[in-house]
Parts: structure tokens; C-alpha cells; sequence
């Protein structure tokens, strides 16, 4: 949850009487989390938010199960993912369960023709490769390499990317995005022990408010059914907005390690949570600094969780035949470690140039249709080399 922040113009209370220059009312828009009941933004439109035109049919777009249930290490090729034109077309589920979805993309064209609402879920959309703006009804964010982009559900927005070259890794959340609970003091502010702080964190700039009237579709998300409602004004016509409810973006690159003299637990990487899941940023770090130390990771027994990792850039001596986009599922139920050889190898190493992204479910994942089509299913018996 970023900090209070407001852009462009507000009147002095809220719930009071806000006018435009033609003495005119602005409309005001309560943006609220958990019921009225957690973290909030009002936001000022020149128009009403709720003129709708038109409604086309909805359709579907449930991710499609294959396996719903299994006790496999598993690896899947991200990059072989095929790019297409459409930003949502181009997003493939390949991991899921109640609580979130993972998802692989590499749309080619920004979005100009529709508006996109998720008003299911809280997205992550981890910048692999590629750049660009988010637009959206609080202001602008670029973003870049490395950028994970915070987008709370209900959000509208627009995908503007800078060339065809574009490579997101996404986690959607049924439940909202907070930063770690043991990071923040009880009035929200990160302590001094969090790997990132409020410095770190980029919030929506350069409001530009489009009043404008005409035929806009905003394609809205609801429980895997996609539904087109064409709206009489632009979404963006906010002329002003202030709370603690908005997108953000928090560079991995801006994540400071912890670490130890001997090998520090998965947790040290926490960036986010959810319910029944967390988010992990894996950086370059110094190694553990104990004259008898082994860098790499103990061989682990998954009790409580499936592990998935997505592999962005550096050399990691844990694994073997690692490539960009790559990721690895290992199943909670049975013991994973490092590769034959890792271990030995990794022996007076001082760090490590690894990127990667892990999500923990405390729940099963499920594995789709599009996952088996990039699956490396000699994965399994890499143990065995």
C-alpha cells in the first residue's frame, strides 16, 4: 500500500461541493478497498462514471485447466510464449488457483482501441523487457526493466508501450497487494529493517484530464467472463484526485538484499503478499560471509507450498540450463535443492548477478493448457544427471 498522494485539483473537504468554471458540479468518485473499511481515493470527474451507451456480449476468457492435480517438478519456457498484437490477447494464464494467477505475455501493439478494468483482482506486472506508459484515470507511469507495476482492482487503464519488444510476467490477486506486515509499523510506514522504502516507490504523475464525449469501451474482467460496456465520456476525465489507493511502481533494482553469514531463508526476498501467497524479489547480493559457508540453497522440503520461480537475468549456480523467461514449479509435497555439482561449485563464491521473481502459494497451482504447450518436460529428472 503506497502513501497519501494527490494530484491535480481537490476541494478543501471531501463530500462537498466541487464546481467547474461554468459553475457546474464535478462529479466525485469514491474509490474504496474492503467495503469502506481499508485504504481509499476520491477522485473528480468533469462527467458522471457511470454513463453507459452501449453493452455488448460478454465472452469468456477462464483459463483453461490441464492438469488440476499433480506431484511433478516442473519447468516451463516463458519466451517460447508466442507474442501477439493485443495486449489482452496476448496475456497466457499458465499457472492458477483460487487465490491468483500467473500469467506470461509479450503483447506487440499498445492498447488504443479499448480501456481494460480487472474488477476481480489486484495485478503485478513484472517488466521483463520492453518500456512504456501506464495511462490511467490517476495520472501516468512509466515504466521499464525490471518494474514491478501495482495496479489495484477496479483500476482502469491503458497499456502504451515504446517499441513491439515486450516480455511481462503477471500475478493476478484475489485478494488485495499489501508490502510485507513485518516491514511496516502499525501506522504503515516502512521500518528501517525493509529492503525497500517510501523513496522507492513511483506514483502516477502528469494527470491529464481528457473531457470528452463519444463511444468508449472499457473491457472489464469478472469472474473469467470479459464484458465490452461502452461508456458516453473518456474514463480519464478526472480532473483531480488525493488518497492512498492507486497504481504504483517499485523497480526490483531498487530492492536491497539481506544478507547473512550463512544463507539467509527465502523471506529476506519478500517483496509483496497476498492472501495465501507471496511475492520474492531474488537480486544480486553478496554471498554468506562465514569462513565454513555454502552459498547455495539447502535442500528444501515443500510442506505448505508450491514454488515458482521466473528467471530474468544473471548466472544461477543452483540450477542447470537456466534461460531468460524460464520458469520452475516445484510442487509442495516433495524435496527440491540444488542441481548434482551445485553445491561443490558454489564453495568460496563471493556473489551472485541472479534476477528472479518467486511467488509462494500456501494452495495448489493447476496448470493450463497454455503452460503444457511450453513445458521442457525432461525438467523432472535434471536431478538425475
Amino acid at each position: 500500500m503506497p502513501h497519501y498522494h494527490t494530484l491535480g485539483q481537490i476541494p478543501h473537504k471531501r463530500h462537498t461541493q466541487f464546481r467547474k468554471p461554468d459553475g457546474k458540479l464535478y462529479s466525485e468518485q469514491l474509490f474504496s478497498t474492503e467495503g469502506f473499511s481499508s485504504h481509499y481515493s476520491l477522485l473528480y470527474h468533469c462527467h458522471p462514471p457511470t454513463e453507459i451507451v452501449k453493452v455488448d456480449e460478454p465472452y469468456s476468457v477462464t483459463p483453461v485447466v490441464a492438469e488440476e492435480k499433480m506431484l511433478k517438478h516442473r519447468s516451463f519456457q516463458g519466451f517460447n510464449i508466442v507474442p501477439e498484437n493485443d495486449y489482452l490477447k496476448s496475456r497466457k494464464a499458465v499457472l492458477v488457483n483460487n487465490d491468483c494467477h500467473i500469467s506470461l505475455a509479450a503483447p506487440r501493439q499498445s492498447m488504443k482501441e479499448y480501456f481494460y478494468k480487472n474488477a476481480d483482482a489486484d495485478e503485478i506486472l513484472f517488466i521483463h523487457e520492453g518500456s512504456g506508459v501506464l495511462r490511467t484515470q490517476y495520472g501516468q507511469l512509466e515504466f521499464g526493466y525490471g518494474d514491478y507495476v501495482v495496479i489495484p482492482r477496479g483500476t482502469i487503464y491503458q497499456a502504451e508501450f515504446s517499441n513491439a519488444d515486450n516480455r511481462l510476467f503477471i500475478v493476478e490477486s484475489f485478494s488485495p497487494i499489501r508490502f510485507p506486515k513485518r516491514y511496516l509499523s502499525h501506522y504503515g510506514q516502512l521500518l528501517e529493517n525493509s529492503p525497500f522504502c517510501e523513496r522507492d516507490i513511483r506514483q502516477p504523475q502528469h494527470l491529464e484530464t481528457i473531457d470528452q464525449a463519444g463511444d468508449f469501451t472499457i473491457l472489464i474482467k469478472k469472474k473469467g467472463i470479459m464484458y465490452p460496456i461502452h461508456y458516453g465520456h473518456h474514463p480519464f476525465d478526472v480532473v483531480g484526485w488525493d488518497g492512498c489507493e492507486y497504481p504504483y511502481a517499485l523497480s526490483i533494482h531498487d530492492f536491497e538484499p539481506i544478507t547473512g553469514r550463512v544463507h539467509q531463508p527465502p523471506p529476506v526476498h519478500q517483496t509483496f503478499e497476498g492472501h495465501n501467497f507471496v511475492v520474492c524479489s531474488f537480486c544480486p547480493r553478496l554471498f554468506d560471509y562465514h569462513p565454513q559457508a555454502v552459498p547455495a540453497p539447502y535442500n528444501h522440503s515443500n510442506i505448505d507450498s508450491d514454488e515458482v520461480l521466473y528467471y530474468v537475468d544473471g548466472d544461477f549456480m543452483s540450477r542447470k540450463h537456466v534461460t531468460r523467461g524460464m520458469i520452475t514449479l516445484h510442487p509442495a509435497g516433495i524435496p527440491h535443492g540444488p542441481h548434482p555439482g551445485a553445491v561443490e561449485k558454489s564453495l568460496g563464491a563471493k556473489e551472485t548477478k541472479e534476477l528472479a521473481v518467486m511467488v509462494d502459494t500456501f494452495h495448489p497451482l493447476q496448470i493450463t493448457r497454455d503452460a503444457l504447450i511450453i513445458e521442457d518436460e525432461k525438467y523432472v529428472m535434471s536431478w538425475a544427471e
